[in-house]
């Protein structure tokens, strides 16, 4: 029923395929990269689900790697290594996830787009400005996709509190790299944290991504967790997009929310429907602390953002 590319079948790409493979909605996966993707196609083509597995080598089948999908996800570019930051692969990231959106913008311009490839705060204003140049953009079908926040922040609260990580619903506002992550622990249900507590748990939402950099050894960054929470964004997508259910996801999206503190993108839950991010939900009341974890995010997202813009207009 629906048809899915994945552009770049490397550390994220892989165990994301994996999963998708398994989606039983997914009657097509199309694995693009520039080496190796025939070979995982055909691996991935041995699995007992009914999606069919095509891979797509190199940047002369990119247009038919795409031709005819409804969902792109973009894991491509490189992972970040020790003492990187993610704006640190801006220069690389930048120009890869700009050549892939134009090849969306030409071949399937109504598929819902996913960015995973950081910095995300940078690639989602990146391919909306493509978009917008090929006059094909939708605010409502391009999606940075933050949910390893949320994911990570389930897992974290859940550990601190003893409580089931799959029952314990964290929102996660902003954008997607350090300070910009502002998980609203005051508004989680049921659970109340100690000012000791929330500090910590904030700062390692925060910067969660670093533990698995460090632990990696300088052999990649979160590969697994990512692919997982990727998979379950489109599962989400689907659901909503496609079936028609009621689904509420945190995703990166152009969003009023911050526009007045100078912010056209930012992340925060969202209604999922058949138009894709159907209805921005709001906030909701901050503590005093999650107050100042918001400026300093705007602060810095802004900062993310007009960098993205600037490097399609600039260019």
């Amino acid at each position: 029923m629906v048809k899915v590319a994945v552009l770049a079948a490397g550390g994220i790409g892989q165990p994301l395929s994996l999963l998708l493979k398994s989606h039983p909605q997914v009657t097509e996966l199309s694995l693009y990269d520039i080496v190796n993707s025939p070979g995982v196609a055909a691996d991935l083509s041995h699995i007992c689900t009914k999606a069919k597995v095509t891979g797509y080598k190199g940047q002369e089948n990119l247009d038919a790697a795409l031709a005819g999908c409804e969902i792109v996800v973009i894991p491509a570019g490189i992972p970040r290594k020790p003492g990187m930051t993610r704006d640190d692969l801006f220069n690389i990231n930048a120009g890869i996830v700009k050549g892939l959106a134009e090849a969306i913008a030409k071949n399937c311009p109504k598929a819902f787009t996913c960015i995973i490839s950081n910095p995300v705060n940078s690639t989602v204003p990146i391919c909306a400005e493509v978009f917008k140049k090929a006059g094909t953009y939708d605010p409502k079908r391009l999606f940075g996709v933050t949910l390893l926040d949320i994911v990570r922040s389930s897992t974290f609260v859940s550990q601190c509190k003893g409580t089931n990580p799959q029952e314990t619903k964290v929102t996660v506002i902003g954008g997607h790299s350090g300070v910009t992550i502002v998980p609203l622990l005051s508004q989680v249900k049921g659970l109340t944290f100690t000012q000791e507590e929330v500090e910590a748990l904030t700062h390692r939402i925060q910067f969660g991504g670093d533990e698995v950099v460090k632990a990696k050894d300088g052999a990649g960054s979160a590969t697994l967790s990512m692919a997982y929470a990727a998979a379950r964004f489109v599962d989400s997508l689907i659901e909503g997009a496609f079936l028609k259910k009621q689904v509420v996801e945190c995703a990166y999206v152009e969003s009023p929310l911050a526009v007045d503190d100078g912010c056209a993108f930012f992340a925060s839950a969202i209604e999922l429907g058949p138009s894709g991010a159907e209805k921005i939900l709001p906030i909701g009341p901050l503590s005093d602390y999650e107050q100042g974890l918001y400026k300093a995010c705007v602060e810095q997202l802004k900062v993310n953002i007009a960098k993205g813009v600037n490097f399609v207009n600039q260019a």
